[in-house]
């Protein structure tokens, strides 16, 4: 990064700036935003850096990539607010993050092996028609043929935490498949939909759009197996690698910010920030 040399330690926004390919606008931004400790101000009204607002810097844009933009931009604000125990809070919610996203992963990985070992019905082409439900068995029954396999939106949505609505816009978007029941309309979901269901769910969870599920369940039943999926699994996991190392790497130059002094700038004077004029 390089430095105004004719004020020795003293670094103006063009050189925070430049080592990150940043505009000088985005420093003030982030100035503002309290991501960077407020800049002490020239007698004509510049804004003048120390190398403890390069060490922010680095270590914010080095949180992004684990944390995202908004957990960084609250971790960064907490410690220079002095709020140090806070921004560890925030870092503990991202690391849980990560491991429930990881259990997804591996919840969605079985769900796979399961189908390969034979434990789910195979799948098959949708017939076009179906026996509905036994006469008498209502919307909120568990249970609407007589093998028992089957069942209607109330019960799949509570079985998967989440709401009728929901799968009415999985329908839209092809994720799942119910057939109507021809004397009462209403959705019934065979073992398939209630695969494919739970798939989906997984998918969510794990940050999938909808019009991204929608072709590797559609692939998955054209092909006969889950195969398909891998692919995406493979990149799954490799996101997950990518923003653990991330958060190591943030974690780093975070310790680096905070050794430089960082506790201490909310209580020091010059923490108060002037607008421009």
């Amino acid at each position: 990064m390089a430095r105004n040399l004719q004020n020795g330690d003293r670094l103006r926004p063009v050189d925070l700036a430049r080592g990150h390919g940043l505009s000088t606008q985005a420093i003030r931004n982030y100035e503002e935003a309290g991501i960077l400790p407020a800049a002490e101000r020239t007698p004509h009204g510049y804004r003048t850096y120390t190398p403890l607002h390069a060490h922010a810097l680095r270590a914010f844009l080095t949180l992004v990539p684990g944390h995202g933009h908004g957990t960084a931009t609250s971790i960064m604000r907490a410690v220079n607010e002095g709020a140090v125990e806070e921004a560890f809070r925030l870092i503990d919610e991202s690391h849980a993050e990560l491991l429930d996203d990881r259990r997804t992963l591996e919840a969605v990985e079985r769900a796979l092996r399961d189908l390969d070992a034979g434990e789910a019905t195979p799948i098959r082409p949708k017939p076009t028609a179906e026996p509905g439900p036994r006469p008498g068995v209502g919307p909120g029954a568990a249970s609407g043929s007589a093998s028992g396999r089957a069942t209607f939106i109330g019960p799949l949505a509570e079985k998967l935490g989440i709401r009728p609505a929901t799968l009415r816009k999985w329908e839209r978007a092809g994720l799942v498949r119910p057939h109507r029941d021809p004397l009462t309309g209403y959705r019934v979901y065979d073992e398939a939909d209630v695969r494919d269901a739970r798939m989906a769910h997984q998918l969510r969870r794990g940050g999938y759009l909808l019009d991204q599920i929608a072709p590797l369940l559609a692939q998955v039943r054209a092909a006969g197996g889950p195969e398909p999926l891998e692919a995406a699994l493979s990149s799954w996991r490799d996101r997950l690698s990518r923003r653990g190392r991330a958060m190591l790497s943030g974690a780093a130059e975070l310790e680096a910010y905070l050794r430089s002094g960082a506790e201490t700038v909310a209580s020091a004077p010059s923490t108060t920030v002037v607008a421009d004029r």
